[in-house]
């Protein structure tokens, strides 16, 4: 006779007493069953912030590449710079621009349909292609052009040695314009001419809005003012509340719009139709109003939000040649 304590048996205080012939004629399942873990005593119990600590410490199979941008067939997003510049690049025009100073509106009568067409007259003074920006040294492509005539005496030093460097002469304003790929660099020292832009065509028109000093809230962001009766004495044209009190924070948050100085900053006007190109004059005209005050310089461009128009990179860059033959032509 062989006396076996089973799991069951102990817990309720009590002992079987088991044939031998039986235990060798019992199933071997339930023995695995029954001594697969081993008694409470033998296994203390571990701390829950120690498991807490080998789940995060084990390394765990990373079941997808990227949490956000996962679905079939979507392109990988990138933080990184290339990755930047390609998802733009799409968006860059295929050649350089243009700086051109606006000389101020006019209008185009059109006989055949009796209408009468704002336009800007913008024209291009000695505009010429300064230098290059190469991504693999700057990190992009782009074009600096420079237009006008400056004194050496009232040019630095730097600026000196940067149009000496590449053999063009001192220019007043200095601008450059994104493009796509190399192939939109001209060569240095080109001449651009207004037929770089054809009738018909959409460009974007970028400058320095005009200055209007210090206005108010109805002219600055266009507010309606408070009413003419109910009791408002004197404060017609005023702004008004500036912000809660306690709801938030007892303070004027940063970027109320309110009453302060008006213009003097970058504007742009896009999708102008160009109306009239003189090359022998260098004039430019456009279709409606362009951002700044008469004589102050804009930069001209293909139109981002327009189809490019369809021709040849080289038409309206012309190449410089030598001293004697720009003489000639200036005779």
């Amino acid at each position: 006779m062989v006396l076996i304590a089973s799991s069951h048996a102990t817990s309720v205080g009590a002992l079987f007493t088991i044939p031998t012939s039986l235990t060798v004629s019992m199933p071997t399942k339930l023995f695995a069953r029954q001594f697969s873990l081993p008694p409470r005593f033998l296994c203390p119990s571990v701390p829950r912030n120690v498991v807490r600590t080998i789940w995060t410490i084990q390394p765990r199979p990373k079941t997808k590449l990227d949490r956000f941008n996962s679905g079939h067939g979507l392109p990988v997003l990138g933080s990184s710079k290339a990755a930047a510049f390609e998802r733009r690049e799409e968006m860059l025009p295929l050649r350089t621009g243009a700086l051109a100073i606006k000389k101020g509106m006019t209008a185009i009568y059109d006989p055949t349909t009796a209408k009468r067409t704002a336009c800007t007259v913008l024209q291009l003074d000695r505009c010429q292609v300064i230098s290059h920006k190469r991504r693999d040294i700057h990190g992009y492509w782009a074009v600096q052009v420079g237009c006008g005539t400056k004194e050496a005496r009232n040019v630095t030093r730097p600026e000196r040695g940067h149009h000496a460097a590449h053999g063009v002469p001192l220019k007043r304003h200095l601008a450059e314009f994104r493009v796509k790929n190399a192939d939109g660099l001209p060569e240095v020292g080109s001449t651009i001419s207004a037929d770089l832009f054809q009738e018909g065509q959409f460009i974007d028109a970028r400058a320095t809005t005009r200055g209007m000093g210090f206005a108010g809230g109805m002219k600055r962001w266009g507010f309606s003012g408070q009413p003419a009766s109910h009791g408002v004495s004197l404060t017609h044209r005023a702004m008004g509340s500036a912000g809660a009190s306690q709801g938030s924070g007892s303070r004027v948050l940063p970027g109320k719009k309110m009453a302060g100085r008006m213009g003097g900053e970058q504007g742009t006007v896009q999708c102008l139709r160009v109306m009239k190109v003189d090359r022998e004059n260098g004039i430019v005209v456009v279709h409606g109003a362009v951002p700044g005050p008469k004589k102050g310089i804009v930069k001209l461009q293909d139109a981002v939000k327009k189809p490019w128009p369809e021709v040849d990179l080289s038409v309206g860059v012309n190449k410089m040649g030598s001293t004697a033959e720009m003489l000639e032509v200036a005779a």
